[in-house]
């Protein structure tokens, strides 16, 4: 039987390869530079699982992920993996200046975030330059000339060939960010670690003008006892004030309660999806 092919938000060094390294085994890993393009090439059968950033504990949700799960492209998680995250200033191994010699500092939106203080306070007159992915921004460096930098980890700086200027440049210590994967086939799955907990995670509209629609559509969970860990709104993209929610509960689907809370929620008039119920997997790297 072939081993699975994963495709991930690329190019080499960004820190979902850095997950699915951890995650995964010798399965054949393909990238992709865009996280669409990575979650398109699952649904058109070219991979057979996408990882994707989902959310960072500092920056929060990555929308993009959620927005294409949402409204391009409907495929099921089947697994969370979560892994900590730290941010390194990384320069051409021929650099021999200090920081005030940096004129630009590549990254992607959330790292550079994520080291916004660090930034402030030590590179004020650095321009920032962002980028599709961490690993990208240690690309770009790599092939440049001039002083610059870019915000990534230790991966990207073995890959790219670049030095360490200075570690731990993350404005929080307790960083980690959540990655989803994606894939039809969930037997295809293998994922080499324990599981930490198991999660559902549900799509949920609410009916229009009805007063005090989501303080019942929260306690369908609440009487039944169901941690919720995560309720976070999105626009529906069809008309100012038009959300749906995406709702995290701490345990798998049953039989019992969770179609009782469907029912419950499809008797309000919402829409109710199963977006996936999954393991999470927590990883040391």
């Amino acid at each position: 039987m072939l081993s699975a092919t994963i495709g991930y938000l690329g190019p080499k060094g960004t820190f979902t390869k850095l997950a699915v390294d951890a995650a995964f085994n010798g399965e054949h890993k393909e990238s992709y530079a865009t996280i669409p393009e990575c979650i398109d090439a699952v649904e058109h059968d070219e991979i057979d699982i996408a990882v994707v950033p989902l959310e960072n504990a500092i920056e929060g949700t990555v929308q993009l992920t959620v927005d294409y799960l949402v409204h391009q492209v409907r495929l099921p998680i089947v697994a969370e993996i979560v892994v900590p995250i730290q941010q390194h200033l990384l320069v051409q191994p021929t650099f021999q200046g200090g920081l005030g010699d940096i004129t630009e500092v590549h990254s992607h939106s959330h790292a550079i975030a994520q080291c916004h203080q660090y930034l402030h306070q030590s590179l004020p007159e650095a321009k920032i330059q962002y980028t599709t992915s961490t690993g990208k921004a240690a690309e770009i460096v790599s092939k440049s000339d001039l002083p610059i930098a870019a915000i990534g980890n230790k991966l990207a700086a073995e890959v790219y060939g670049l030095k360490l200027l200075q570690e731990n440049i993350h404005d929080y210590s307790n960083n980690h960010t959540r990655f989803v994967v994606l894939c039809k086939d969930e037997k295809k799955l293998k994922i080499k670690h324990p599981v930490s907990i198991e999660k559902t995670s549900m799509l949920i509209s609410l009916p229009s003008d009805q007063a005090g629609a989501l303080h019942q559509v929260l306690s369908a969970f609440a009487w039944r006892k169901m941690s919720l860990s995560k309720i976070e709104s999105r626009p529906m993209k069809t008309g100012l004030g038009n959300y749906f929610f995406i709702i995290d509960v701490d345990q798998p689907y049953d039989d019992v309660l969770f179609p009782g809370v469907r029912g419950e929620l499809e008797a309000l008039g919402c829409n109710v999806t199963i977006m996936g119920t999954y393991p999470v997997y927590k990883l040391t790297i």
